[in-house]
């Protein structure tokens, strides 16, 4: 068997599935008996009952998913403050950092940290404390992120990047998000 390398793996662009492909790689983590740490910057505060939370609570300790985010930010009917966001996104890092050199994780997927970093013309983290946690990964430990429009610095630091493309949506023919496939 190979030595372990523990890379960093980006899904981002336009197209849905970038938190599903995240999704699959724990799902193989977890059936080789690994543990994996979920930390999603939006998700959180929301009331929407996320498949991956449920998964976490059967699984636990092996899985974990930290919902840290306050919600989507400018959309959804979203009221709260600005700050509020900034400071839970800004705190999010902080523990994905703790946890991450814990050493106690095989993979950890930051989920939607690249949207965090600019997107709809908000920024609640900054780029450098992104690229200082792929610097200081432990060298056994995969780190997913994911996120659409990630920076060219996120794509020269990533091992893997790989770019969804939405070709159709249902959302363009009234379809809403479906239970168990989009959340």
């Amino acid at each position: 068997m190979a030595v372990r390398k523990g890379l960093v793996v980006v899904y981002t662009g336009n197209g849905k599935g970038k938190t599903s492909a995240a999704l699959g790689a724990a799902v193989r983590t977890l059936g080789h008996g690994g543990r994996v740490l979920i930390i999603q910057f939006f998700k959180g505060d929301w009331p929407v009952v996320y498949g991956e939370l449920e998964l976490a609570q059967r699984l636990h300790p092996q899985l974990e998913v930290l919902q840290l985010g306050r919600g989507f930010v400018k959309i959804m009917g979203d009221k709260k403050p600005f700050a509020e966001h900034v400071s839970a996104a800004e705190s999010a890092v902080r523990i994905a950092r703790e946890r991450m050199q814990s050493g106690t994780y095989d993979l950890v997927i930051l989920d939607e940290v690249i949207y965090a970093l600019g997107y709809m013309d908000f920024k609640l983290i900054e780029l450098a404390d992104v690229l200082a946690l792929i610097k200081e990964k432990p060298p056994k430990t995969h780190l997913i992120l994911t996120g659409r429009n990630a920076p060219p610095e996120i794509v020269e630091a990533a091992d893997l990047v790989t770019e969804m493309k939405e070709i159709k949506h249902p959302m363009g023919r009234g379809i809403p998000a479906q239970l168990g496939l989009d959340f």
